[in-house]
């Protein structure tokens, strides 16, 4: 089930957060998220955040944040992926924006085939000030087909 996350949520979301960069981004050393863990945890009050939670405890599994329409992360706890929660979690984001966008690490291949089954298009590339890592950006939008009457 998702859902906008809550304040008892925050601690949960850190944890998820700094597991999966470590995992999905063995290639940035580790301090640098340990170093952003503040800066997050700030942020994360003020984005629009839907967590995944598993409907017979509650507890939380995985978690999509936005600013606006961009896709700032989209993380699942180690224990619970692929079992379409990521899936659920940018489909339900879909279904509130007509357009996202994010950023996508090139290293991180699982990450770029699954935002491309997503239906997200590379747009351009460029290189992260924060880690030097190149990171290919990305977008969506929502198919809207004229009418019949013209």
């Amino acid at each position: 089930m998702v859902r906008e996350a809550r304040e008892e949520d925050l601690d949960r979301l850190m944890e998820i957060w700094l597991s999966g960069n470590r995992r999905a981004h063995a290639f940035v050393d580790p301090s640098y998220w340990e170093s952003h863990q503040e800066t997050v945890r700030a942020a994360l009050p003020q984005a629009e955040v839907l967590v995944d939670v598993q409907e017979r405890t509650g507890a939380v599994r995985g978690f999509l944040g936005l600013s606006g329409t961009e896709v700032e992360g989209l993380f699942v706890a180690e224990a619970f992926c692929r079992r379409g929660i990521g899936t659920a979690l940018v489909d339900a984001a879909k279904r509130r924006h007509p357009v996202l966008t994010l950023g996508v690490y090139e290293k991180n291949a699982p990450a770029l085939a699954f935002y491309e089954r997503q239906g997200f298009v590379p747009v351009r590339e460029q290189t992260d000030p924060g880690t030097g890592e190149r990171e290919i950006r990305m977008r969506w939008e929502k198919c809207s087909f004229p009418s019949p009457e013209g």
